[in-house]
């Protein structure tokens, strides 16, 4: 009975010595943070109610899927105007092009005989009125008026001149460059307005998993308001806050063990990112003396197919890998 009394105290001991020696073993250096995904968002890009939902939350989508559809009745109106003020400054253009008319040519040169005809009348009752008034038959006004008329009718000639050679000329390059410069500009509008309207049917960027859908069947969202959050890209990453004592250790391409939350074996990673300015340490982050501490913003890059499943926002506990240890 003594021996198994001493065999139990014995036992007892060795148990405590193994606590104690337990207790006193530094952990290893460890960051605390979330499970994340790359997340990207489709905003509105225009005020327009919602008519209709073409994906749910959670469902995994392939890039170009629909997501969303706006409705399309203004910028349809809108692109049917700016496509008819393209039209109208073609046909300007064209206008521009052809020159003018031969029959508004035909009527500049009858303008101009016609000018020439008054004008001859005017110089020859000029010339008659000219010894009367010499000879004081006609009084000086009348003679004066005459000549007045006379050089009236010379000048109306010069005019009529004139405008028969602007339009034997043709267009001014000019006015060709200033056409096709307005009919560039409102084709440039239609085609804005045409990608405006394509844009209301909104489809995923990228392949990926639907994470938020704000709004519902017949909201109005605000331009640049996330209609679709969307999570991307081949495995999730773990965002950590490393503490400053680790901090020199820990640079990018380390290699680390990524503890996460319900799962028994660790996933490997590497360190993608590492800031270089402190950041405010969450709650959730802080470990023991740590609390006091500066913290820096890492990312680990997850290896394997078992990370491919993962939702975000998932506890993760990162140890970073000594060299020699582990692969």
């Amino acid at each position: 009975m003594k021996t198994a009394g001493r065999m139990i105290v014995f036992a007892a001991m060795v148990m405590a010595i193994a606590l104690a020696l337990a207790g006193c073993r530094a952990e290893p250096p460890q960051a605390l943070g979330t499970l994340e995904w790359e997340r990207i968002t489709v905003p509105a890009p225009v005020a327009e109610k919602i008519v209709r939902i073409d994906a749910h939350e959670g469902q995994r989508v392939a890039a170009g899927a629909p997501l969303l559809q706006l409705e399309l009745t203004r910028t349809q109106s809108q692109l049917a105007a700016v496509q008819a003020q393209a039209r109208q400054a073609e046909g300007a253009l064209a206008e521009l092009q052809a020159g003018p008319r031969r029959e508004a040519i035909a009527q500049a040169r009858a303008s101009l005989a016609a000018a020439q005809a008054q004008a001859a009348d005017a110089r020859a009752y000029y010339a008659r009125l000219q010894p009367l008034g010499r000879r004081k038959l006609v009084a000086a006004a009348d003679v004066d008026r005459a000549r007045a008329a006379a050089g009236q009718a010379d000048a109306q000639v010069r005019a009529a001149q004139a405008a028969l050679l602007e339009l034997e000329r043709g267009t001014r390059r000019e006015q060709l460059a200033q056409g096709e410069s307005a009919f560039a500009a409102a084709q440039a509008q239609a085609a804005t307005q045409a990608v405006a309207l394509q844009k209301l049917a909104l489809v995923a960027p990228r392949a990926g998993v639907v994470d938020s859908l704000p709004y519902k069947l017949g909201d109005q969202a605000p331009i640049g308001a996330p209609l679709a959050i969307l999570l991307v890209g081949d495995a999730p990453y773990a965002r950590v806050y490393v503490p400053e004592p680790i901090r020199a250790d820990v640079r990018v391409g380390r290699r680390a063990l990524v503890f996460v939350d319900g799962r028994a074996q660790p996933l490997a990673g590497v360190v993608r990112t590492i800031r270089s300015e402190p950041s405010f340490t969450p709650y959730y982050a802080l470990i023991g003396k740590d609390a006091a501490r500066l913290s820096y913003l890492a990312e680990i890059e997850l290896r394997g197919q078992d990370a491919m499943q993962l939702p975000a926002g998932l506890p993760v506990r990162v140890e970073f890998i000594q060299d020699g240890r582990g692969d």
